[in-house]
């Protein structure tokens, strides 16, 4: 089941697909604690493009926003630059990544050259070494911006081109993607930084339960849990009664043919299982109600009251 929301980013109105079989699950105060950082280190980080490259640089925030690693890697350019991070007491691999163009033009303007346009390629060993250096600066600016909330020692691992060659995770693990707009001279791009949701998880976690909740707070969380409950409260989900699964071996199944029968090892004391999307809920007794088979939900065991009957 998909639908469209809005996303779920710290700034901008842009409107995504929402994926139930995989809920965003940072709160509001989990996005405030990253939104503080990832703006102090966009702030620090235009100072030292700013000073260190001697031109005009801007960096700042748009959007912090859940995705699989699998889609982060799909959504980048090749040849692109990937820094790979060891985030010391964070676990796992993280991702700063940036265009090509803009790395070319910090390494001209370093080399004191005028920048100007820049073409899409791979680095030189020289331009790798210089562009390093760089980064490394800009990973002393992310240590001091995560300190306050998640804390971590990023430090760069390796430097690659190809998105589709760098494996920092499961295809399905879940990444914490901030985007950037980088501007240097007269290059602009969209960086990003990638880090493992279940690194950070627990670290916004512990601070939003020493965090004290105003009324207020508690309040408005109130109020919009309510309001989920009330809107997901009207919508038709399928639920089925099921039998215990039947084992069959493939040279069995094979055989099946029009008309056979396959018994089934049910007994007949036991409660059907009640599910819907896949989870057991609940347990029900097969009856009939009228000239309609139905089942009356109990709890596990058939000898507990009965509650109310489901069709």
């Amino acid at each position: 089941m998909r639908r469209l929301t809005r996303k779920s980013g710290t700034k901008g109105d842009g409107v995504v697909a929402y994926d139930f079989r995989k809920p965003a699950k940072l709160t509001r105060d989990h996005l405030r604690g990253l939104q503080m950082s990832y703006e102090t280190f966009a702030r620090r980080l235009t100072t030292l493009l700013s000073t260190g490259l001697r031109q005009v640089c801007q960096v700042s925030l748009v959007a912090i926003e859940h995705q699989s690693y699998e889609e982060y890697i799909a959504g980048l350019e090749t040849p692109t630059i990937l820094s790979m991070l060891d985030m010391g007491t964070l676990p796992g691999t993280s991702v700063w990544e940036f265009s090509v163009p803009t790395a070319l033009a910090c390494v001209d303007y370093l080399l004191g050259g005028p920048g100007g346009d820049q073409p899409v390629r791979q680095l030189t060993d020289i331009e790798t070494g210089l562009l390093r250096g760089l980064i490394d600066q800009m990973m002393s600016v992310l240590k001091y911006a995560l300190e306050p909330t998640v804390g971590g020692n990023p430090t760069v691992r390796a430097i690659d081109f190809n998105p589709q060659f760098v494996q920092a995770g499961g295809s399905m693990d879940a990444v914490i993607v901030g985007s950037f707009s980088m501007t240097v001279g007269n290059q602009s791009c969209v960086a990003t930084l990638a880090i493992p949701f279940a690194s950070l998880m627990p670290r916004l976690q512990g601070n939003a339960e020493g965090k004290a909740k105003t009324p207020a707070e508690r309040a408005a969380e109130e109020q919009a849990a309510q309001q989920v409950r009330q809107a997901l409260g009207g919508v038709p989900v399928e639920v089925a009664l099921t039998f215990d699964p039947v084992q069959l071996t493939p040279s069995q199944i094979v055989a099946l043919s029009p008309g056979d029968v396959i018994p089934l090892r049910h007994r007949v004391t036991n409660p059907l299982a009640v599910e819907s999307g896949g989870i057991t809920f609940a347990h029900a007794l097969a009856g009939r109600q009228g000239s309609r088979l139905a089942g009356l939900v109990v709890t596990k065991t058939p000898a507990a009251a009965p509650g109310r009957a489901s069709k």
